[in-house]
């Protein structure tokens, strides 16, 4: 058994991920560390969530499918980066070191072990009012709930073993 099958459950909090959407032309990804993966309706699916405020949002509101990549441990340190840095201001794609390729109709990056390569199949905000208080304090009092996105993986590339 690969260890992707066996860390699924601490694959984003551990080891992060790479949200990205958009097409070749225009792109944008993000390091994402809240993520769930599952079955919906009898369909594999991923769960992303991602603030108003960040730039990728704009480009999964606009578009159909998104991919979450996952690195190799060697290149944890492109999340210093891709999750601190906005591509509104600079083009992190060139700062990180990676090399945008197309997946299916999204981007995923040449350097990714694994892409899971999904297809929008619901989202919606949190209701604040259904959030705990001690979460409202620690992450809604300044910023904006958080959108929830499910999508399908419709597949999965592998470009080495993880």
């Amino acid at each position: 058994m690969t260890e992707f099958s066996t860390d699924i459950f601490t694959r984003f909090d551990k080891r992060w991920g790479l949200l990205c959407a958009g097409t070749m032309e225009k792109h944008n990804a993000m390091s994402i560390s809240w993520g769930g993966m599952g079955t919906l309706w009898n369909r594999p699916v991923v769960t992303v969530y991602v603030n108003p405020l960040r730039y990728t949002y704009q480009f999964m509101e606009e578009n159909e499918y998104f991919t979450v990549s996952f690195l190799p441990e060697e290149l944890k340190k492109v999340h210093d980066i891709m999750g601190v840095k906005s591509g509104r201001d600079t083009d992190k794609d060139r700062d990180a070191r990676l090399t945008p390729v197309p997946a299916g109709e999204s981007v995923t990056y040449a350097e990714a072990a694994v892409t899971l390569l999904c297809r929008k199949i619901y989202c919606q905000d949190f209701n604040i009012d259904q959030v705990p208080a001690d979460v409202v304090t620690e992450h809604y009092i300044a910023e904006p709930v958080h959108r929830m996105y499910i999508g399908e993986v419709i597949d999965i590339i592998r470009n080495m073993e993880d």
